[in-house]
């Protein structure tokens, strides 16, 4: 205890900040880089005339929450309070849309990864680039307000993500990590910056209709260690309008969430993988080479170092999931019972365990929005069953935790199958493996490759970006990301692994046949309500 207060009043310490799409959480790291402190800040998205946004003012409401949790959290543990840190790090959902003005003016609200309203634009960009351009990325928002004539176009001066967003108001540098640029617009892996082919092809297309050129739009790129600013003094009152924070923490390149999931699993060397479930679900495999072929199904972006990852992103994840959840303990209170919702979620996951392998004549879609890997511009959550079917707790929620899994499962049968992609093993984590040996499980079934679960699954990408940000400061000279990552911070780390059980993986099988099958029943829905 007097030692890690010793660290924590000297700034020997790394601060982790990731806004995800339901909770911003901070964690504070160690000199050994395990979590010595936690706080977090519920929050959600809105949807504002046809449009998944936050606002900025929700931003800074959040940041703060987030970070006063981190200090009270500081304050019970260790007896001291939160003034100097050593090294920070944020982090954020990737892709979406922020345009600023030359005065630093948002021109529109800020348009998240969860709109699918930019696949006029995708396709064309697609086609132009001959490289897949997913409907969240920038760059299609960028090409779809041009497409739509919109007006805030003649007056935009800058671009970024979130987490650019956030790192530029803290730092006052308007930086990105290698990562998070990815998913803005193609990355050149052997230059480490924005494909110049493509930005030229862009320019002419756009030419008389965006006043800048693109790369003077975009922020810079940076990779993984190196320095990307300092914490200002209004960056400290940002986050700390109490005045308790001091300025001066070194800052890494901002990454998103996709980099910090790859850096909070060890996944960041080739032949690796991981899987983030929460709000969307998305896998990442680093690529021992390029792909025979484009692929609608499979983005390409980068780790936090630079190299080639090859993406499977699902916009619906745990959301309905978690509604479901919802629903029983309100029905637990109803009766009269505590309903804790960690208890509820462990007894409805367990409960899936003794379901019917195959779902049972079962059928569920968790989408609350469009799905692109299945083609659906917008989603509507779905259970239906066959007649004469058994509708039991167990059953149900196999259902449930199935559909969460199925979209990803179309996206890896194109990597595993037609690309043959060789993988030894998976790295799992997010809100879905809370639940010990549950999802877990499931996802090895579903993808009939074994899954692994670390000791920092549950704190997540912001425990990623704390360890970026510790490589910015605490890296020896020439030393990789991937050999900081293996040497030092997940030396001796324990490892859970799930391997797919066979009856399982015929189950899931079973399930996916019928899924497919039923898709027209979802692209019903959202034509007829």
């Amino acid at each position: 205890m007097a030692d890690l207060r010793e660290a924590i009043d000297q700034g020997r310490t790394a601060l982790g900040i990731e806004l995800g799409s339901t909770r911003i959480k901070a964690v504070l790291t160690g000199p050994d880089h395990t979590a010595i402190a936690v706080g977090s800040h519920d929050w959600e998205n809105q949807f504002v005339d046809r449009t998944w946004t936050y606002s900025l003012e929700a931003v800074w409401e959040g940041l703060q929450g987030c970070f006063a949790a981190l200090a009270l959290d500081v304050r019970a543990k260790h007896g001291t309070e939160l003034r100097t840190i050593g090294a920070l790090g944020v982090s954020a959902m990737m892709h979406g849309y922020l345009a600023f003005d030359g005065d630093d003016e948002l021109l529109t609200p800020f348009r998240t990864w969860r709109n699918t309203n930019t696949g006029d634009a995708s396709e064309a960009l697609s086609e132009l680039f001959g490289y897949n351009i997913p409907h969240r990325w920038s760059i299609a928002h960028l090409y779809q307000a041009v497409l739509n004539g919109e007006e805030h176009l003649g007056r935009i001066a800058h671009l970024t993500t979130l987490a650019g967003y956030v790192h530029w108001k803290l730092s006052g540098r308007q930086v990105l990590g290698v990562g998070d640029a990815s998913g803005m617009f193609p990355i050149d892996i052997a230059t480490g910056g924005y494909d110049t082919r493509m930005l030229g092809q862009f320019d002419e297309l756009a030419a008389g209709r965006v006043p800048l050129k693109l790369a003077e739009l975009l922020p810079a790129v940076l990779p993984a260690g190196e320095a990307a600013g300092t914490l200002t003094e209004e960056g400290a009152r940002l986050l700390d309008p109490t005045g308790g924070l001091q300025p001066g923490a070194a800052m890494c390149p901002p990454e998103g969430d996709a980099g910090t999931g790859m850096v909070a699993t060890n996944s960041v060397a080739r032949r690796t993988g991981n899987i983030s479930a929460g709000t969307s679900i998305f896998a990442m495999i680093v690529l021992d080479g390029e792909l025979s072929r484009r692929h609608p199904e499979i983005d390409l972006v980068t780790t936090p170092a630079g190299d080639l990852v090859a993406m499977v992103h699902c916009n619906n994840g745990a959301s309905e999931l978690n509604s479901w959840a919802g629903l029983f303990a309100e029905f637990a209170t109803a009766l009269g019972a505590k309903a804790d919702s960690n208890a509820v979620f462990e007894t409805l996951f367990k409960a899936a365990l003794d379901g019917a392998p195959d779902g049972g004549g079962l059928m569920a879609f968790n989408y609350l929005s469009g799905e692109p890997i299945t083609k659906l511009h917008e989603g509507r959550p779905l259970f239906l069953r066959e007649p004469g079917s058994s509708l039991n707790l167990a059953t149900f929620m196999r259902t449930q935790l199935y559909s969460a899994l199925a979209t990803l499962r179309i996206g890896m049968d194109v990597l595993q199958k037609a690309e043959s992609v060789q993988l030894d093993r998976m790295f799992a984590h997010g809100g879905l493996f809370k639940t010990e040996g549950v999802a877990q499980r499931l996802l090895a079934a579903a993808i009939d490759t074994p899954v692994a679960v670390g000791d920092s699954a549950s704190e997540g990408g912001a425990w990623g970006i704390a360890v970026l940000a510790a490589f910015r400061t605490a890296r020896t000279p020439g030393q990789s990301l991937d050999a900081f990552l293996t040497d030092v911070v997940f030396a001796g780390a324990r490892l859970d692994t799930a391997e797919p059980d066979a009856a399982d993986v015929e189950g899931f099988n079973a399930f996916m046949r019928r899924y497919v099958a039923a898709l027209p029943v979802e692209e019903a829905a959202t034509r007829h309500s």
